[in-house]
């Protein structure tokens, strides 16, 4: 069995533990015991006398146990690449949010100021419309009072006149 296929048969290895028979040579038996002490300090614990089969299933356990830190630390690095990954793009939502809200709030204080600056120019013209309706009516009522002046030093010259003439007026109501 190769690395590759052994991820996919770790559940058939934990349950299933393959017996070999043992070797016809003791001598051979010993020499593979004492790798496997070498190898691995879980080997140590248990007695190599006991044979192959134990060899081999000490050595299937110590695959299986590998694979399997192998697996956990790989999905502990995925977990983390995850993490690592939305907190990244968490933090330029967040940046993007603030950008946003910061544009939008100086464009909102942009049109606010220019609100309240036609406010102020609509403002000053009508207190100018005011101003010149004031002026206007000021130089109507001089008018006014002009040709009433007029009026009244134009009936007494004329009423002068008729007294210097001793002819009454053809006219004593203007209104009929």
């Amino acid at each position: 069995m190769t690395e590759e296929e052994q991820p996919n048969k770790v559940d058939e290895e934990k349950s299933v533990i393959p017996q070999l028979p043992p070797p016809d040579n003791k001598h051979d038996d010993e020499s593979k015991a004492l790798a496997i002490v070498e190898k691995t300090e879980e080997g140590a614990e248990e007695k190599p006398s006991e044979g192959s089969i134990n060899r081999d299933a000490v050595l299937a356990r110590v695959a299986t146990e590998k694979r399997m830190s192998l697996i956990k630390a790989w999905e502990e690095s995925e977990k983390s690449r995850t993490e690592n990954k939305t907190q990244k793009k968490l933090s330029c939502v967040s940046s993007w949010e603030k950008s946003k809200i910061a544009s939008t709030e100086a464009e909102l204080k942009k049109i606010h100021q220019q609100l309240e600056k036609k406010k102020a120019e609509h403002a000053e013209k009508l207190r100018n419309k005011i101003a010149a309706i004031h002026r206007e009516a000021e130089e109507k009522r001089a008018f006014t009072e002009a040709k009433k002046g007029e009026d009244i030093l134009k009936a007494e010259e004329t009423a002068a006149k008729y007294r210097a003439t001793e002819t009454a007026p053809k006219k004593i109501f203007g209104c009929f």
